[in-house]
């Protein structure tokens, strides 16, 4: 049964995407959603987020088919205060003070991942850091607040389109693709926040945003640049060839595995092989993104702790969501710097 305060948006492909008022019903609904697993686009005070349950890795593997995403680059998860941020994101001072002058606002912060963080690998893309903000504004507090969960939202478009600055941009882009968005109307700022990495020895800026570098120059001193260090390991996610690789090399599009070899599968499995981690056993590209981080972790542990000495991936199909695997697998495969 629609809602008084859910409009459905219906497109060629005849799916449904609702479109929920920003009052306490339509909040209660996109929370829901977020909580099963769905897909929501909000608003911001800078764009609007395609938000998912960032502790679900299905639902994060959603994102990036809805969005096209060629590869599975980190993604900003969201709070509605500092301390639920912190719960997940290791803060040092800087970041403390940080927090106090920007958040709530258009900041994204890299901290190392706390130990008991419940944040997916996929969302964080394998990195032992996570990019955690607290956005400004009623509507997406009561939201952020009503899920209980960090919510991943990366902007509300396809991949490589101009970012939505209201809920008409969401649906021209993705309707159809994704649960609802919930209407708040347009972004006071209309750009996306800025990302300062707080990871290394001094602060370092991976985006600009709606926050200046010489208003966060006043509170942390100095920030550096990537460009800073062309002749050194860049620290800007998804910079490297080797990206984040396992200990154990890995073979790409194998069609058969040998007995010193542990098989990443996909589909029916290859004879032959001792140790299996199987992505998706039907052959379902979500499935298998969504299970990718894990099972090269458990691979490249359990591989080495049996003397195997390599990781035998099987072929991935070249659409949709197989596109960004194909991408992880290549840079995991690829060899590692000096």
């Amino acid at each position: 049964m629609i809602q008084p305060n859910q409009r459905l948006e219906r497109t060629g492909r005849g799916v449904m995407t609702e479109r929920l008022e920003a009052n306490d019903a339509g909040i209660a609904r996109a929370a829901d959603l977020l909580r099963a697993g769905g897909l929501v686009a909000f608003g911001t005070e800078t764009v609007y987020g395609l938000g998912a349950d960032a502790t679900n890795d299905t639902a994060v593997a959603r994102i990036f088919a809805a969005k096209e995403r060629p590869r599975f680059n980190p993604l900003i998860s969201h709070f509605p205060d500092a301390e639920a941020a912190f719960a997940q994101a290791a803060p040092n001072d800087v970041a403390r003070r940080l927090a106090e002058r920007f958040w709530p606002g258009p900041l994204t912060m890299v901290l190392p991942r706390q130990p008991g963080s419940t944040i997916s690998d996929l969302a964080a893309a394998g990195l032992p850091s996570v990019a955690v903000r607290v956005p400004r504004g009623a509507i997406t507090t009561a939201l952020l607040r009503a899920v209980g969960r960090p919510v991943a939202a990366p902007s509300a478009n396809l991949s490589g389109r101009v970012s939505p600055s209201d809920a008409y941009h969401v649906l021209r882009g993705l309707s159809g693709r994704i649960d609802a968005v919930l209407d708040s109307g347009p972004c006071p700022v209309g750009v996306e926040s800025t990302v300062l990495d707080l990871t290394g020895t001094a602060p370092m800026l991976l985006r600009p945003g709606g926050v200046t570098v010489e208003a966060l120059s006043e509170v942390c001193g100095p920030i550096s640049h990537p460009d800073d260090y062309a002749d050194t390991l860049p620290l800007s996610p998804g910079r490297l060839a080797s990206h984040y690789a396992p200990g154990l090399p890995v073979r790409l599009d194998a069609h058969d595995v040998a007995a010193d070899e542990a098989l990443l599968a996909f589909g029916p499995e290859l004879p032959g092989a001792g140790l299996v981690w199987n992505l998706s056993p039907a052959g379902r590209l979500d499935e298998a993104a969504a299970r990718l981080f894990a099972g090269l972790r458990f691979l490249d542990s359990e591989g080495a702790r049996r003397g195997l000495v390599r990781i035998a991936a099987m072929p991935i199909p070249r659409v949709g969501l197989g596109m960004a695997i194909r991408d992880r697998l290549r840079r995991a495969a690829s060899p590692r710097p000096a």
